[in-house]
């Protein structure tokens, strides 16, 4: 049965209505009828497919809403010629189908890019321990992917308001007078133009990917996601912040796994000058050597400054990465602390008093040590 015949049909059972009530109803079917065929196609497919390849669970989740809106474009197109609307109706129907047309373009775009990124990461795992090369190529692609979306939303916009006449007509009379419109169009575009520009420049550069650890006002945090405008950051206690990209690439900033995801982890400890730096060696020794964050690459134990009240060491070790980092700090400075509270407290920071001139008298020395105390 043809359009013209389901017409005929449906004016058979709805008499009483007018024409446009039926020529919706029948619209309404074709959209139906795409709909419930494009529902029929995929579960076919699915059953078909191996499911539980992750290439085919990309496919279907990202091709689903574009196939559907194809399908239906193909129906309501192949029926509206039948469909007896009055001309200016049909000729909104015909624009919305065009509309409609150059939205399944971009779609269909922003589908295929998304896919062949998501294909693309797949050879490449984030949570690797050395996942330099990872966070990389990630970096790369999430970039591109989201410059090449933007890019694509704007020429689908230009292309929906292209179809309408009166913003066609405005267009061509821009280009006529294109040196005031031109330098307006950019001082308006310059925020959006520069965040482009600067998200290339991160993309082929590169002074942070994803998952890098950075410090950012003072704040310490991870890469969690870059897009096309601005970069989001989430600190140690789960806060985001929100930076823009030009911010990477004007101002300075601290990442600390630039070249290697490696670093050292040094523990600061102020002492007495009593305090027995071959046992402390010895200790951090012991430390070291249980400890599954240490790397076995640099372990070290010095003395590196000195002032009129104590000794400061600086104990070094190397983790594999920033996380690991930061626990091992914390477990061998409680575990100095412990094992110079137990064994040397002698060692600890301390204050003297030197009293003179009290001779042996003790009521003279407690006389001079409540002076000293005042």
């Amino acid at each position: 049965m043809d359009a013209a015949s389901l017409f005929t049909e449906i004016r058979y059972w709805l008499a009483w209505a007018p024409d446009w009530v039926t020529s919706i109803i029948l619209l309404a079917l074709a959209v139906l009828i795409a709909y419930g065929l494009h529902a029929i196609m995929f579960r076919a497919l699915r059953r078909v497919l191996p499911a539980d390849r992750l290439f085919v669970r990309i496919l279907f989740n990202r091709l689903h809403g574009p196939s559907r809106l194809a399908l239906i474009i193909l129906v309501v197109g192949a029926v509206l010629p039948a469909i007896p609307f009055p001309p200016a109706i049909a000729a909104a129907a015909r624009h919305a189908l065009l509309v409609a047309l150059v939205v399944l373009l971009g779609w269909s775009a922003l589908a295929a890019t998304r896919l062949g990124a998501s294909l693309y990461l797949q050879r490449f795992r984030i949570d690797a321990p050395d996942n330099l090369i990872a966070r990389k190529h990630t970096t790369q692609i999430r970039i591109v992917e989201r410059i090449v979306a933007t890019i694509v939303v704007l020429f689908t916009a230009a292309g929906i308001l292209m179809t309408f006449e009166p913003v066609r007509q405005y267009g061509l009379s821009l280009f006529a007078s294109a040196g005031v419109a031109g330098i307006v169009a950019g001082l308006a575009a310059r925020p959006v133009l520069s965040n482009l520009f600067a998200g290339l420049q991160i993309a082929v550069a590169q002074p942070i990917r994803i998952d890098d650890v950075v410090i950012v006002e003072k704040e310490w945090g991870r890469v969690e996601e870059i897009t096309s405008t601005y970069v989001v950051v989430r600190t140690w206690d789960m806060r985001r912040l929100i930076v823009p990209l030009t911010y990477f690439t004007e101002k300075p900033f601290q990442n600390w796994t630039r070249e290697s995801t490696a670093l050292l982890a040094p523990v600061h400890l102020y002492l007495d000058y009593t305090a027995p730096i071959g046992a402390l060696r010895r200790k951090v020794d012991e430390i070291a050597e249980a400890s599954s964050l240490w790397d076995r690459v640099t372990k070290n134990v010095q003395v590196t400054d000195s002032t009129a009240d104590g000794i400061k060491v600086r104990v070094l070790l190397s983790a594999r990465n920033s996380g690991e980092q930061w626990d091992l700090q914390c477990e061998v400075r409680e575990k100095l602390i412990a094992f110079l509270q137990d064994e040397h407290p002698d060692a600890l920071p301390r204050q003297r008093t030197a009293v003179e001139g009290a001779g042996d008298d003790p009521a003279r020395l407690r006389a001079a040590a409540l002076a000293a105390g005042e």
